[in-house]
């Protein structure tokens, strides 16, 4: 190759990775805009290169659920790929305009359209023995039920008509048997007292004849602890001046692990995080792990 042509090639690949960083630089810009626009308190997670990032969503009913998304690298001309603790996901509607903002509000009325559903989840998790499982998934319609003398009644709640007649069948271990089939000729022939009205446990009770065993060990946490903070120990932080709007306020984080939830105030968490080498930060938010489960924690950094 001449020295011209080899000039020419140098300045062929120069100009393509100056496009390729104008690019890049255009993709980062973009996406962290459109986060600001939803806001960095609800972020749990952010992928290095801003291609992943999950968020912590409440529902109207304070339930929290974990909305998850992947870009490519075309974004926004390939629509984000979204995954959620959900028993179906909602069809996105979206468009070369589109932002990160309309997929939260999507998601938002998707969760508008499960509540009654999860109102039922509820109230047969607090109410009866759900067997197998620690915390049953708000994303399955199935619960497994103690039914009393080893056998399990295993409901399929209808995502459309949640407070209807639900699919179910007994399961057990052999020798009682007999059990089981009265069971299942108690339900069939007992099925048309369901009643919309009634609770999902009062129904099973009522069509069954005889009250299902309740959950062992269920006791309500002393609210005290509840919002005591898992760092400082007290419930408000300080009345101090250097504080600024944080004076003398409540917890207002809790770690996502059901198992765990702790409180924390956020000043707290924040001081705590950035006592740890192994904290990582993005813009404005600390990434890291809750002080008592290991958990994955994000807060946002904020002025006092």
């Amino acid at each position: 190759m001449n020295v011209s042509g080899k000039k020419f090639s140098q300045e062929s690949i120069g100009s393509e990775r100056c496009e390729e960083l104008e690019k890049s630089s255009s993709f980062y810009q973009k996406v962290y805009s459109e986060i600001e626009e939803i806001g960095w308190e609800p972020l749990r997670r952010l992928g290095g290169d801003l291609t992943f990032f999950s968020f912590h969503i409440l529902d109207e009913k304070r339930r929290g659920h974990v909305l998850e998304i992947q870009l490519d690298r075309d974004y926004p001309k390939s629509p984000p790929s979204v995954s959620a603790d959900v028993p179906f996901m909602f069809t996105l509607d979206w468009s070369i305009s589109s932002r990160l903002k309309d997929v939260m509000f999507q998601f938002h009325k998707h969760l508008d359209n499960l509540q009654e559903f999860w109102s039922v989840l509820d109230d047969i998790d607090k109410s009866l023995c759900v067997v197998d499982v620690k915390q049953p998934s708000r994303a399955s319609p199935v619960r497994r039920i103690d039914a009393g003398n080893d056998c399990i009644l295993v409901v399929h709640i209808n995502f459309d008509d949640p407070k209807s007649l639900p699919e179910c069948r007994f399961i057990g271990p052999a020798p009682p048997a007999m059990h089981m089939n009265n069971l299942h000729m108690i339900w069939r022939r007992n099925s048309k007292k369901w009643s919309k009205e009634k609770s999902f446990p009062e129904n099973l009770e009522c069509i069954l004849g005889t009250e299902l065993p309740k959950p062992q060990g269920l006791q309500e946490e002393d609210d005290h602890q509840q919002v005591e903070c898992g760092i400082c120990y007290a419930q408000f932080l300080p009345t101090d001046e250097e504080l600024g709007t944080r004076s003398g306020t409540r917890t207002d984080y809790t770690c996502e692990n059901i198992s765990c939830n702790k409180s924390f105030h956020s000043l707290c968490l924040t001081d705590w995080l950035r006592s740890i080498t192994t904290t990582r930060q993005s813009f404005d938010v600390l990434f890291g792990n809750c002080p008592y489960c290991s958990d994955p924690v994000a807060v946002k950094i904020s002025n006092k």
